[in-house]
């Protein structure tokens, strides 16, 4: 792919992989470019997002924005309701702060085995990973394998900077979340992400309750 801007990469691996290719958004600001790229080209990628049930309102808001301005519907994935039951019977709905175990196994429910249903029968997965978030996602390739959901991965915005992805933004008018405007960089569920206070890093809003070397969800596992 190298070489190739975003929209051909995209239209290249659509005809490599017809039917096959799919794009996973949290509704983020760097999530919305790619989303541009793809709504805006009409380019034959499906699109899905995991409702985690614990999303912001303005979470919510943005994706109906979305759905508005590219006259599209994109499809939700939610979690499995009997393994939701049972975590939330055993432990209670505010179990992820009493321990990293409890956090892990909640994103679990709440997105990684909501994602392995997504990914089923795919062959491509378009993320909006950035190397910038965390120390973790600098390890990862623009182009990689996912062992995990036996998929190739392309992260077409692994090396944007947010200033890349705020001028792309505002240039093609796509809906943002604005909690981004508020300090929010990293948005996840609303009991676990706040605003980032100046000097702190990017991953800083997620799960500020632990060690930042635990602060992965497990979807971008490396």
């Amino acid at each position: 792919m190298s070489g190739l801007s975003i929209s051909e990469s995209l239209t290249l691996l659509a005809q490599r992989f017809p039917g096959q290719v799919t794009f996973s958004t949290s509704w983020s600001i760097e999530d919305q470019v790619i989303a541009h790229h793809i709504l805006d080209a009409n380019l034959p990628i499906s699109i899905f997002t995991l409702d985690t049930g614990r999303l912001f309102a303005e979470t919510y808001s943005v994706w109906s924005a979305t759905n508005s301005k590219y006259d599209t519907r994109v499809k939700a994935y939610y979690p499995d309701r009997s393994l939701l039951e049972k975590f939330l019977d055993e432990k209670g709905p505010n179990a992820f702060y009493e321990s990293v175990a409890n956090r892990k196994e909640c994103c679990f429910i709440r997105k990684v085995e909501p994602l392995r249903r997504a990914l089923q029968g795919q062959a491509v997965w378009v993320t909006g990973l950035r190397a910038e978030h965390s120390p973790e996602r600098k390890d990862h390739a623009v182009i990689e394998w996912d062992e995990g959901n036996k998929v190739v991965k392309y992260n077409p915005l692994l090396h944007w900077d947010t200033d890349a992805v705020r001028e792309y933004i505002d240039k093609n008018d796509v809906p943002y979340n604005p909690l981004h405007d508020r300090g929010f960089v990293s948005i996840g569920c609303a009991p676990c992400t706040r605003a980032i206070r100046a000097g702190e890093d990017f991953r800083a809003g997620r799960w500020w309750w632990e060690d930042n070397s635990k602060k992965e969800c497990g979807l971008h596992a490396n």
